[in-house]
């Protein structure tokens, strides 16, 4: 067999062992080596496996993601995301479909020191369904609002899949986190816009609560200032120069602990907890990583990526027609694969025809994340609709997709205002030249 035809083979395996449930990481890996086995010699595919596993283990770089997932993890236990709600209540809940905004507007915030959209998710399921039952939301827009409130965990800074994206590609992290904060404040307008049009058209979906007294309305603002603090100590000083995104996330993830201390909300049961859910999680992001890496290299001498980049620089459409190619692509897969797994397969194909098409790297990145973004509220994948499924198990999971589907309108428009207008994304970026 040649090279070519190994590498087509190793993907289809590849896709039969996901579908059978294997870990992604594992899968990734083993058939990595085999194939990079038959094509060189096994003594070369245990000498590339050896030393891809030691440079993804042992790069600085990656103590990003450990550090980031703590802080998270600590604002989770400090009652950060009960109070952003709190503030976002108060503010919104008069309007129509008003608890399901401030969802969305607490996951906003509160994606902006997690990074997760899975952890988002499951944080606000368990802070703002009860509330929308309170006050006799339909639970369809409840546990829709939340699934895709959660899915913005992707898209705001700081990002785990920003974070990998910028090491497979050697992408500026600061740049691409600088680069996610307008399409996440975006996607975050239209899902509000969204769901105070349904709300206008059927009332009953999310009923009017009483409204707040200005005292309330900015007494609730205090619950919002440390969110605020740490967002723009790291943000604020990655975009000021004064330290790099590990240093950022250090600062961060000290800080929220700060938080946790002064308000006394940091037991040693919930330090203990916090710490094993980010060596979990951490480790499953950077097994996923490694395997990827051992694909990649896999894909490389298969000549797979320049392969499919010389055939869609052939075909007779211009540079936006290639694109929309790849976008559909990505929206296709998205609905069947993990967000974060289908950025670490695809990469290392569609990057090298998206830098041959002359495409800015760190708007593709953006790109992706919106697309997949959809994958994660979308059947039969759809991971932020399983976790709220999951912590409210009286919701079917019917109910929760068809209460995410009209956000994929939302997410659509946001896909195409950024294609249309790319400045919206690149503008804050290219500050930093």
């Amino acid at each position: 067999m040649s090279p070519l035809e190994v590498g087509i083979l190793g993907i289809v395996i590849l896709l039969v062992l996901l579908m059978a449930s294997m870990p992604v990481g594992f899968a990734m890996a083993a058939v990595g080596v085999l194939g990079f086995a038959l094509i060189t010699t096994p003594q070369a595919a245990f000498s590339m496996v050896s030393a891809n596993l030691y440079d993804t283990f042992s790069n600085y770089s990656f103590t990003v993601i450990p550090l980031f997932v703590f802080m998270g993890q600590i604002a989770f236990h400090a009652g950060i995301s009960r109070r952003l709600y709190n503030a976002a209540y108060h503010w919104l809940g008069p309007l129509p479909g008003g608890l399901a905004m401030a969802t969305v507007g607490a996951c906003t915030a509160f994606g902006a020191i997690c990074g997760s959209g899975p952890a988002t998710a499951a944080t606000m399921a368990t802070v703002a369904i009860p509330e929308m039952r309170r006050y006799r939301y339909d639970m369809e827009l409840a546990s829709g609002s939340v699934a895709a409130g959660g899915s913005l965990g992707m898209l705001i800074p700081p990002s785990v899949v920003f974070i990998v994206y910028a090491i497979m590609t050697e992408q500026s992290i600061g740049k691409l986190f600088i680069a996610g904060i307008v399409p996440g404040l975006l996607v975050a307008g239209l899902f509000c816009l969204t769901i105070y049009v349904n709300c206008r058209l059927r009332p009953h979906l999310g009923p009017a609560a009483a409204a707040s007294s200005w005292t309330e309305k900015f007494k609730s603002l205090t619950g919002v200032s440390e969110t605020l603090i740490i967002f723009f100590i790291v943000m604020g000083g990655m975009f000021m120069g004064f330290f790099t995104p590990t240093e950022a996330a250090a600062i961060g993830a000290l800080s929220s602990l700060v938080v946790a201390v002064a308000r006394k909300r940091m037991s040693r049961r919930a330090l203990f907890q916090a710490l094993r859910e980010t060596v979990r999680t951490s480790c499953m992001v950077i097994v996923i990583v490694a395997g990827a890496m051992i694909f990649g290299r896999f894909l490389a001498i298969t000549r797979i990526p320049f392969t499919l980049a010389a055939w869609l620089g052939a075909l007779p459409l211009p540079a936006w027609g290639v694109m929309g190619l790849v976008i559909l692509f990505y929206l296709f897969a998205g609905c069947f694969v993990d967000a974060l797994a289908l950025i670490l397969l695809t990469i290392p194909i569609f990057y090298p025809v998206v830098v041959e098409l002359g495409y800015n790297p760190i708007w593709f990145g953006v790109i992706v994340v919106i697309v997949t973004q959809m994958g994660v509220i979308s059947p039969p994948v759809g991971v932020c609709v399983y976790v709220v499924s999951g912590m409210e198990r009286d919701i079917p999971l019917q109910t929760v997709f068809r209460g995410a589907l009209p956000f994929l309108g939302a997410l659509i428009v946001a896909a195409i205002l950024l294609i249309a207008f790319p400045n919206l994304t690149l503008w804050l970026p290219n500050l930093l030249n």
